[in-house]
């Protein structure tokens, strides 16, 4: 599954880099989510830990954007794909994530606001087992990329929030109902423009 989603990418910001007059880019950054429930699951299955209602999830963000320019007065329209791996309290989420990317007008020649809504999967692993619960994830991504130069920018901030099932008592064959966890995305690095 991992493998087949690294070709995806690679395979979609390839064929649309190479359609006239578009930009695409490459991106592998780190990235830190926020994961907290209303409820706290004191279940053996408890992706946060039992009794836990937040934590701090670290990892890595990759993915690729392809944008076409002009489409539209107010700035540009693409699409991003993007894979992110993370752990925690020996728990991990893996979310592959799809969605539109609505270039905001830049406000300066070199700094380039976007948003993208999302929909996806996230696969959650808990502590206490092998099993992974794979489940709808959606949500919204907002940032800005600085022009370093022809072929990097510097993303200086990309927040996202979203909402996912995890894993848990109720989602690994039990009876606990537990609320959606809210994600809480930051993160920052380089972007790498295509020729």
């Amino acid at each position: 599954m991992k493998n087949l989603r690294i070709l995806v990418v690679a395979l979609i910001v390839t064929g649309l880099a190479a359609a006239a007059r578009g930009q695409g880019a490459l991106y592998v950054n780190p990235v830190a989510i926020r994961i907290s429930n209303s409820t706290a699951d004191p279940g053996l299955f408890s992706f946060l830990g039992p009794g836990s209602t937040s934590r701090i999830f670290y990892g890595v963000d990759f993915g690729g954007f392809y944008d076409v320019p002009n489409v539209f007065p107010a700035g540009e329209i693409g699409i991003d794909v993007r894979d992110q791996i993370l752990h925690a309290n020996n728990a991990s989420l893996n979310s592959f994530l799809v969605g539109p990317r609505i270039g905001i007008k830049p406000i300066s020649a070199r700094l380039h606001p976007y948003v993208e809504p999302f929909i996806g999967v996230g696969s959650t692993r808990a502590p206490n087992t092998a099993i992974k619960v794979n489940k709808a994830q959606y949500g919204v991504f907002a940032g800005a990329d600085y022009d370093l130069g022809r072929r990097v920018s510097w993303r200086v901030i990309e927040l996202g929030y979203s909402s996912l099932d995890t894993a848990s008592g109720g989602t690994i064959g039990g009876t606990e109902s537990i609320p959606s966890a809210t994600l809480i995305n930051f993160s920052t690095g380089l972007t790498f423009r295509l020729p």
